[in-house]
């Protein structure tokens, strides 16, 4: 997903095929004629096809991941940034610039209903989803330092734990905990500002297990784990990794960054190739690069502008 520039509307997709060494670019618009449109957030594989968040142009593309061709939409939105589905049709979609999470029925192409996280529109904002048994855990990252544990049968939301300052990615390991990586804003910002942290949750109990503390100045991003969640990634210049037992960061990253300005992160869940995207100045085309598990570099292919973020297809 290549998020363009905002407000430029030249978002794209591209398609890469690990095995032949190939890319495709712009796979939206040469298959439906139309531009993909303003802001490509994020991009979930269910029921068959590609559900494709596009952030400012507030749509939700289902694509057929064999044509690249729309089949459905959802429209409606302020602000989508993630969708996450609990069942074969209903889903939540969290939103940036609203503080509320929508309920979408994907046959219907409709919403359905919201869910009240009790923000203000001013500063609310939900984001990344992960599930653990029948709960939806959401970072709050722009202007906000909370985790939501939402109910799927009811949902509702039944519990909130507060973290650091803008929590802004949010994964689970093997052990089913989670991880949460904050910015701690910026300085200047008027809802504070603060060092990075990397915190590991119970989710049972909703508590913060260990929270690990960055250097002033750091500016980590982009949490991924690998297939077993065994290990898991983040991008901060360089791009480390730990195992999930680690009880301290790791002092030296497994790639270093050079030149790169390593913008977004994914990790193959079978084989353990890291793919991160350099953004270069994040207004021309971007890189990604491929490595083995090692950090040795395996490949590199051109894609769009600011490359954010990765979706794994599913066997065709």
């Amino acid at each position: 997903m290549c998020e363009g520039n905002y407000m430029y509307g030249n978002a794209s997709l591209s398609y890469y095929d690990p095995d032949e060494k190939q890319v495709q670019n712009e796979i939206f618009a040469r298959s439906n004629a139309f531009p993909i449109g303003d802001v490509v957030q994020s991009m979930v594989m269910h029921d068959g096809l590609g559900w494709v968040v596009v952030n400012n142009s507030g749509v939700i593309f289902a694509i057929d991941p064999a044509t690249f061709r729309e089949v459905r939409r959802i429209t409606g939105f302020t602000s989508p940034r993630y969708i996450h589905f609990l069942g074969e049709r209903k889903a939540y979609v969290t939103q940036i610039w609203d503080p509320r999470i929508y309920v979408v029925d994907s046959q219907t192409c409709t919403i359905t209903d919201y869910i009240d996280t009790g923000m203000d529109f001013e500063t609310g904002s939900t984001e990344m989803m992960v599930q653990i048994g029948k709960y939806v855990y959401v970072n709050c990252w722009s202007y906000q330092n909370r985790i939501l544990m939402i109910d799927t049968e009811t949902d509702t939301i039944t519990k909130e734990l507060v973290v650091g300052i803008q929590p802004s990615s949010l994964v689970k390991d093997c052990n089913d905990k989670l991880w949460t990586i904050t910015d701690g804003g910026y300085e200047g910002s008027p809802y504070g500002h603060e060092r990075a942290t990397l915190s590991r949750l119970d989710a049972d109990d909703f508590v913060i297990e260990q929270t690990f503390l960055f250097e002033a100045g750091d500016t980590p991003r982009a949490l991924a784990t690998n297939g077993d969640g065994t290990v898991i990634y983040w991008i901060n210049g360089g791009i480390y990794a730990m195992k999930a037992s680690d009880e301290a960061l790791p002092v030296q990253p497994l790639i270093s960054a050079k030149n790169e300005l390593f913008y977004s992160l994914t990790v193959d869940p079978v084989n353990g190739d890291i793919y991160a995207s350099d953004a270069i100045d994040y207004t021309q085309n971007g890189i990604v690069k491929r490595y083995s598990p090692e950090g040795i570099m395996l490949d590199t292919f051109s894609v769009g502008i600011n490359p954010g973020n990765f979706c794994w297809r599913e066997s065709m």
